[in-house]
Parts: structure tokens; C-alpha cells; sequence
């Protein structure tokens, strides 16, 4: 049988925690930043952790994590 290959633009893009979540960085935070709020880019700073469903999608790209 065939090893289960990880998509290798998901392992640049997500992490996971200790607890199993999967960590990724903000959006909108590479141009145009003169539009975006000062509040938006402060809290764009920090990672986020994805919702359950979106999680879901990134393990099925991810088979051996």
C-alpha cells in the first residue's frame, strides 16, 4: 500500500496545540494595512485557533498528525 502523503501547503500554514487544536495565523495582515483598523491588526498579531468545523477539514489534510 501507498503511504498517506500530508498536502505540504497545510503543514506550512497550521499547527497544532497540546491539547489537539489546530493553531493558525490571522488573515489580512500582508497589504493594504492603511484601510485596516488599529484594533484589527493588534489582534491580528497573535495565532487563533480554528473553529471545530474548519478544524475537521485541515486533520483530513493531515493524516499523520
Amino acid at each position: 500500500m501507498p503511504k498517506i502523503k500530508t498536502k505540504s501547503g497545510t503543514k506550512k500554514r497550521f499547527s497544532f496545540t497540546a491539547t489537539g487544536l489546530v493553531k493558525v495565523g490571522v488573515a489580512c495582515k500582508r497589504h493594504n494595512l492603511r484601510k485596516r483598523s488599529q484594533k484589527m491588526k493588534r489582534q491580528a498579531r497573535r495565532t487563533m485557533v480554528l473553529a471545530a468545523a474548519d478544524a475537521k477539514i485541515v486533520r483530513q489534510f493531515m493524516p499523520n498528525r
